[in-house]
């Protein structure tokens, strides 16, 4: 494959392809509070793991704290630090979402429940309001930000006598959410890696097309979508039933330790 770049410097397309990625991606995050600080760490374990995996010299052998620096360029502390931890994966969320600190405070002081135990609604301002709680979390961000955020995500309400109310089914997402998660995970997951795959080179490549069109209007693409379901449904039934059929004959089989995703989506909306 004949990439076009700079000695030393990761292709300019990719880069561009990788900003792309990200924006919805981002989006996603700054709605469920996964700020810039905590996707850094989670950046930075990723990296690490990544590199000692699927980087090593030797097959039987991990890499050096050294080695791993070099390719990731994640200090070596940083590395000591992840490689000491019993559980990495589990990060202390609230060290990284000031809004989740102050909500969860509001949920634990008697001095913001009511008789019930419950979260009772607060003054904006003055003795036991909205404004000494944020500041009880954080003196570095202004309160009025704080609560215009929550305001703006449905969280919290205003009402005209200035008294804040929290909505406490707003903030906690819903009782299928741990589900979507771990689809929205795998789904991304197995997407990406195939696409991957196929931008490095390697053969065979997987399947990864699509139909893309602009210029289109509401109803058109409403009417696509439609489309889109109907033709995906079906597709994924017949995978579904042709794969329970091989599961079945491979588990007679010695060797059955292979996985694979087959996936349809549609995404429709205004032109970026």
């Amino acid at each position: 494959m004949n990439v076009q770049t700079d000695p030393g410097q990761p292709p300019k397309a990719l880069i561009a392809a990788v900003r792309r990625i990200l924006r919805p991606l981002v989006r996603g995050f700054i709605r469920f509070g996964i700020t810039y600080s905590l996707l850094t760490e989670i950046l930075k374990l990723t990296y690490v793991d990544i590199a000692a995996e699927d980087f090593r010299l030797d097959p039987d052998k991990r890499p050096s704290d050294s080695r791993i620096s070099l390719l990731t360029r994640v200090h070596r502390k940083d590395i000591r630090k992840f490689k000491t931890q019993d559980e990495p994966d589990n990060m202390d969320l609230t060290d990284h979402s000031i809004s989740a600190q102050i909500i969860a405070l509001w949920l634990a002081d008697a001095t913001y429940q009511n008789q019930n135990g419950a979260p009772k609604p607060i003054p904006r301002s003055g003795e036991n309001s909205f404004e000494q709680l944020a500041r009880a979390i954080s003196k570095d961000m202004h309160p009025r930000a704080i609560l215009d955020e929550l305001t703006r995500s449905g969280i919290v309400t205003i009402t005209d006598d200035d008294q804040v109310y929290l909505d406490v089914s707003a903030f906690i997402p819903d009782q299928d959410f741990d589900n979507l998660a771990w689809y929205f995970g795998l789904n991304l997951h197995d997407h990406i890696a195939a696409s991957t795959h196929n931008i490095s080179g390697k053969t065979p490549a997987f399947l990864d097309q699509s139909v893309h069109y602009s210029g289109l209007s509401k109803q058109s693409v409403d009417e696509l979508h439609d489309l889109s379901r109907e033709l995906g449904t079906q597709s994924l039934l017949r995978i579904n039933t042709k794969a329970q059929q091989l599961e079945v004959e491979d588990a007679k089989k010695d060797n059955f330790n292979q996985r694979m995703t087959f996936g349809v989506y549609f995404f429709g909306g205004d032109d970026e």
